[in-house]
């Protein structure tokens, strides 16, 4: 390739005003030392001396002489400096690489968690950022840091990677670099000190880098770049997939090992070349999650959205059913669930989910073991949903309880047996449960009906004492048909709610559609959809249109909460922009600019940013796992909205100068 062809591969691209993305080159490794960024530099400097502007952004030097020698001669930015806890951290600067915009640019370590204070909480985000504005990239990774390997490597290695890049990152890479040695070198490059100081080598020579752990990392890292070769030639149309029909579900929960299932299952996606879901069943008890619990469900959605999964919800009591009948309806081929390694109910002979899966579906059903430890629930930390006490509850229970003793004492005087007696106190309760906010009092109603009955209608009358020893045996009875009945009914209305909530989602979606169908006007389409979200998450919505001029003006849903614009700050402001200019979502519970009290998104067509949203987050609850997916399902399609308008008012001002000449 001679100059002239070198840069017009590397120079970004205009057509029609917009900027090409730029092109990703990953040096890649199995480990720490094997010549990645020595291998990166040494690009550069033959790039430059072929006239191609090449900058350094961030090299990561690690005390070596010979990468240090190897970044005379190349432009070196100013890194960015950040107090932590008292201490100065040098970052990349991302702002001041955009501003200085080479045609290509180095950014050493991909997978480093940027400090607090970075737009970015990724690295591999400032390089998306770069990419979008037609900077071309050369980066550096291990394969230890890639998402879906990260279970694999730390059964090799015994060592938990904390830095890690989603799969999609790497897959999307222009060119892939493997740069490899021989394990045994890379041992004696250790203990020569060209990799690690002293006290440093020792100690990795002792854990990570064995013989037989670089050789296991060597041979992954191998087997992930010829993988990552296929992909791009299976893209380019060079090779049809065999698997195209495959669909791999899985399902999203709280349990420790449901990260490593997510990966599991991601991996095979990927040899299959196949569809992957991830699918959540929102349950009552999912609604009570809460602390540790909570966050690992968030953290495993993320983690699937990251490498690649479609989430998918679903309402219902029994996770089972629901999983089976999804899988059924959306054509999933193979099924990925983690054993649980709990123990059993050895009374009640309760099958676990993936037990009860395999009598529910004849698809392929692949357990992933539990390595966790044997999980034994405290007696002191049984399931207890939160109970909320109210006298109008209370209030409810002692009328049934009063209701059912007065037609009791009704049935006792004309003569009625007292198998009827008991029924009306079973009623009683069932009463209780349906129209009391709790089942606790359900519950505490099936022991008070007891009591009452007792007192009230066995010999001898008004005390606790029985004089037939049976009266036990009916007490026990009757105590358990109450419980039961208030669990049914309980359960009951449980589902009754879910199936409330699910029909109020569709029913908002369905109306969503009818009203952006009647929308005349972007900004129309805009204030219906931040109507139906003010709605839906009960809090206040700003949105503004992307026109012509690229200046945001917002607006807010309701009209009548004029103080917020007014209290808009600048950072504020410059996270919609943000959304505006890169079409990504950024502010509260994103990994961009996650300080914001605001979570911003961009409202998507198929050629853009058509507007953008905000919704508060400080203050208010954090929206879960479906209502994000039915928030972004609005937004596209008021996207889609807009843009058929959009491309109405232009067909109309191109057919002016012809119906002109006509007339």
């Amino acid at each position: 390739m001679d100059q002239t062809e070198k840069e017009l591969e590397y120079a970004p691209h205009n057509t029609e005003g917009t900027v090409s993305p730029g092109r990703l080159k990953i040096f890649f490794g199995y480990a720490a030392g094997v010549g990645k960024t020595y291998a990166m530099l040494e690009a550069a400097h033959q790039l430059q001396k072929e006239g191609i502007d090449v900058v350094v952004g961030y090299v990561e030097q690690h005390a070596r002489p010979d990468t240090q020698a190897l970044l005379e001669g190349l432009e070196v930015l100013p890194c960015k400096e950040i107090d932590y806890r008292g201490i100065k951290l040098k970052e990349f600067d991302l702002d001041q690489a955009l501003q200085r915009k080479p045609q290509l640019i180095l950014v050493d370590e991909l997978a480093h968690n940027n400090a607090r204070g970075c737009r970015h909480t990724k690295r591999y985000q400032d390089v998306e950022e770069l990419l979008k504005a037609g900077i071309n990239v050369y980066t550096t990774v291990n394969v230890q840091h890639l998402e879906s390997l990260n279970d694999l490597v730390s059964s090799i290695t015994g060592i938990a990677v904390n830095e890690r890049i989603p799969d999609r990152v790497f897959d999307r890479a222009n060119q892939v670099e493997l740069v490899d040695i021989e394990p045994d070198e890379l041992v004696k490059r250790l203990q020569a000190g060209k990799v690690y100081r002293e006290r440093q080598a020792k100690q990795a020579l002792q854990n990570f880098f064995t013989t037989e752990n670089l050789a296991a990392l060597r041979e992954i890292a191998m087997r992930r770049t010829a993988d990552q070769l296929n992909r791009a030639a299976l893209q380019k149309g060079e090779e049809k997939s065999a698997k195209a029909g495959e669909h791999i579900l899985i399902c999203l929960s709280s349990a420790p090992s449901n990260a490593r299932v997510i990966r599991t299952a991601a991996r095979m996606a990927e040899a299959f070349h196949s569809g992957f879901t991830a699918l959540f069943v929102q349950t009552p008890e999912t609604k009570e999650l809460s602390g540790e619990n909570l966050k690992r469900l968030r953290n495993n959605l993320h983690l699937a959205e990251q490498l690649g999964a479609q989430i998918s919800t679903v309402y219902g009591t029994d996770p089972a059913v629901q999983i089976a009948e999804y899988a059924r309806v959306s054509g999933v081929t193979k099924i990925i669930m983690g054993h649980m390694n709990h123990r059993q109910n050895a009374i009640t002979g309760k099958k676990s989910l993936t037990d009860r899966l395999l009598e529910l579906t004849d698809l392929d059903v692949y357990i992933i073991p539990d390595h966790q430890p044997l999980y034994k629930k405290p007696l002191g930390k049984l399931h207890r949903p939160q109970v909320h006490l109210s006298l109008r509850d209370t209030a409810i229970m002692l009328a049934a309880l009063v209701f059912s003793t007065a037609v009791g004492a009704v049935f006792y005087y004309a003569g009625f047996s007292e198998s009827n007696i008991i029924t009306v106190y079973i009623l009683g309760v069932l009463m209780t449960a349906v129209w009391t906010g709790s089942h606790l009092y359900g519950a505490v109603n099936s022991f008070l009906s007891v009591a009452a009955f007792n007192f009230f209608f066995t010999v001898p009358r008004y005390s606790f004492q029985a004089s037939d020893p049976s009266y036990s045996v009916t007490f026990l009875i009757m105590l358990f048909s109450s419980m039961i009945a208030s669990s049914l009914a309980s359960r009951v209305k449980a589902q009754a709610r879910l199936a409330a909530e699910k029909s109020y989602y569709t029913e908002l979606l369905l109306e969503n559609s009818q009203k952006l169908q009647k929308g005349r006007t972007e900004w129309e389409c805009l204030r219906l959809t931040a109507e139906q979200l003010s709605r839906l998450f009960d809090r206040p919505v700003l949105y503004a249109l992307n026109g012509p001029e690229r200046e945001l003006t917002f607006r807010v849903e309701p009209e009548d909460e004029k103080s917020i614009l007014a209290g808009l700050g600048s950072e504020e402001i410059g996270v919609a922009k943000w959304v505006q200019k890169n079409n990504k979502h950024a502010g509260a519970t994103t990994s961009t600019l996650p300080d914001s009290k605001w979570l911003f998104l961009s409202v998507r067509g198929t050629q853009g940013v058509m507007g953008v949203v905000g919704i508060p987050i400080a203050g208010y609850s954090i929206p879960d796992a479906f209502e994000k997916n039915l928030m972004i399902a609005i937004l596209n399609e008021c996207g889609l909205s807009q843009e058929r308008i959009r491309l109405e008012d232009e067909r109309n001002r191109a057919a002016l100068p012809t119906q002109k000449e006509r007339i």
